[in-house]
């Protein structure tokens, strides 16, 4: 499977790298993720040189879950980050756009809780959790502070929220190597592992045109409701985790 037409037709070449529009359409991301859910959990494990796993202990660790409280992991894909995250004694519930995704997870042998919902119209009830986090996909949101403020909705005050997303390393030496693999080789060492390599490389775009950690803090505190935000850097700046209290 390629990537969605749409999209497709968005894909074109600037100096030898490929790049892609970012215009995100729901129906036309859940499909590229839809065409990626086969062997999803695989190609992010070799993408990050094993790093993914570190990764969803660290925001499991960030979101300071006690047994019992309610968490909700918004694109939680296959469920792997909302299993990690029921490890804390929580009650973990995992909602994704892509269908694909949810059934991919299923046929891993996920029984996690997994639902198919939109991150901007999210089917639970006002101040339903205790905390809720979003992995790795507010990038791939159409409105991101819209999406921000129905996570906030969603949480209880005093409820916590942790954002792992790609974000800027902090070395100008490393953040050149970690460019040039990340527009260069990455979709194609995508393609010796992935369902669909191109869609990988909508995906190397949309971590390189994704705010620095700054400016992702501020967009956080602007949406609201949400006080006290911060973050910290993973894998050098790699990725970012961002953490905020409901107001």
């Amino acid at each position: 499977m390629t990537i969605p037409p749409v999209l497709s037709a968005r894909v074109a070449e600037y100096s030898g790298v490929t790049r892609a529009d970012l215009d995100k359409q729901p129906h036309e991301v859940a499909e590229m993720f839809d065409g990626v859910a086969k062997r999803y959990d695989l190609t992010n494990t070799v993408l990050s040189f094993g790093r993914d796993r570190g990764w969803r202990r660290a925001t499991r660790a960030a979101l300071g879950l006690r047994p019992g409280e309610r968490v909700l992991d918004v694109g939680a894909g296959t469920g792997v980050s909302t299993e990690e995250l029921g490890r804390s004694g929580a009650f973990a519930i995992g909602v994704d756009l892509s269908v694909g995704m949810l059934v991919a997870g299923r046929q891993a042998g996920r029984t996690t809780p997994l639902l198919a919902g939109d991150a901007l119209r999210l089917p639970f009830a006002d101040a339903t959790f205790d905390a809720v986090t979003i992995s790795f996909a507010l990038r791939n949101v159409q409105d991101t502070e819209g999406a921000l403020r129905e996570l906030g909705r969603v949480t209880r005050p005093g409820g916590r929220l942790v954002v792992c997303e790609f974000s800027h390393p902090t070395s100008a030496a490393f953040r050149t190597i970690y460019l040039s693999y990340l527009m260069r080789s990455l979709p194609t060492v995508a393609r010796s592992v992935s369902s669909n390599p191109d869609a990988y490389v909508y995906l190397a775009e949309s971590i390189r045109a994704w705010p620095d950690q700054l400016g992702l803090a501020a967009r956080i505190a602007d949406a609201g409701p949400w006080v006290r935000v911060g973050w910290r850097n993973l894998t050098g700046g790699v990725v970012a985790l961002h953490r905020a209290t409901r107001l």
